[in-house]
């Protein structure tokens, strides 16, 4: 139900109309919606705030076609011809061009002196239908990202199940990947899902176990920005490491020193990230070669196997009784 102007409208008596007309036409300009009334042959009356995409001829009587181009002025004038014939408001939402759109709002006015004569608002909803064009994408993007993220953790959790002797040490185990994951997680999110920095996935998986004196961890190097797959791998791989020095310090008493860097180096378009773990433990007497590390087996396969595939990159892990190594390489197609 439309309601009549007059319930719609305050005027204190004695007012000048002229005055009152003149302000409320400078406040139309200022709004930005373009409001044009003609008569019943479709002659144009008053135009005002056209938008710039479209133009009158001067000393020329615009009809919609002229001003609207072919396809829009059309579908206007057909609106303005139901309106008189069905004594019907019409509304209809147009495109101009790939990315301009507009509401087009025909209202039939019935003033004694003109029983015919039409206005029409004009309302740009061009950044209103980008932001929901935006939302859009992000919602399709968060359901993709989400279901990536529960197939990890569904690998995960069979992965660690399946290499855990008890219970309580896979609680233990996944828990702690699940926490490595979900600050990853955190760092994209704060990005708006744009990724992350090398040297942020560092100080969070290191500041972990902090009071657990892994301070002896130096972080080297190139900060470069991350994907978002890359940054949840490259955190759950620098998780893994951390939990290893962490388990091997407990069980040897002593810590070693811990040397991680990275480094970005340009390949025409590309670049090439370099991440090196070098962990010294030199309470060992003698180097043994492939010695099992403290996590357990699927770290290995997370470090040697899943980052690097995810990444589409290659991964050298190599343990002996004295030293540590992870060397982790993959290609940006689009670095930033």
């Amino acid at each position: 139900m439309t309601l009549p102007v007059e319930q719609l409208t305050w005027q204190k008596g004695g007012q000048n109309d002229a005055d009152l007309r003149d302000h409320l036409v400078r406040a139309l300009i200022r709004s930005g919606v373009c409001v044009t009334l003609q008569d019943a042959s479709l002659d144009y009356i008053f135009i005002a705030n056209l938008p710039d995409c479209w133009s009158v001829l001067p000393a020329h009587a615009p009809r919609d076609q002229e001003m609207f181009g072919a396809e829009i002025g059309a579908a206007l004038t057909s609106l303005k011809t139901d309106a008189i014939a069905h004594l019907e408001n019409q509304k209809q939402e147009m495109a101009f061009g790939q990315d301009q759109f507009f509401e087009f709002n025909v209202e039939l006015l019935v003033p004694t002196h003109n029983p015919a004569l039409i206005m029409t608002t004009i309302i740009d909803m061009t950044e209103e239908r980008r932001r929901e064009r935006t939302l859009k994408a992000l919602l399709r993007e968060l359901s993709h990202r989400s279901k990536n993220l529960l197939a990890i953790i569904q690998s995960i959790a069979t992965q660690t199940a399946r290499h855990s002797g008890t219970l309580d040490s896979f609680l233990r185990k996944f828990r702690g990947r699940l926490y490595s994951l979900s600050q990853s997680q955190d760092l994209i999110t704060d990005s708006s899902w744009t990724g992350a920095r090398f040297r942020d996935l560092a100080t969070q998986q290191i500041e972990k176990y902090a009071a657990e004196d892994l301070s002896g961890i130096t972080v080297e190097g190139d900060n470069p920005w991350l994907s978002p797959t890359e940054a949840l791998h490259v955190g759950l791989a620098l998780h893994e490491l951390v939990v290893n020095a962490a388990s091997h310090r407990d069980a040897s008493q002593t810590a070693g020193s811990v040397t991680l860097s990275c480094h970005g180096n340009p390949v025409g378009s590309r670049r090439q990230i370099e991440i090196r773990w070098s962990e010294a433990r030199p309470d060992s007497p003698e180097p043994r070669a492939n010695v099992e590390p403290q996590n357990g087996r699927f770290g290995s396969i997370v470090l040697e196997r899943v980052v690097p595939n995810a990444v589409d990159g290659i991964a050298h892990y190599q343990i002996t009784a004295d030293q540590v190594t992870y060397d982790l390489t993959f290609i940006q197609d689009n670095p930033t």
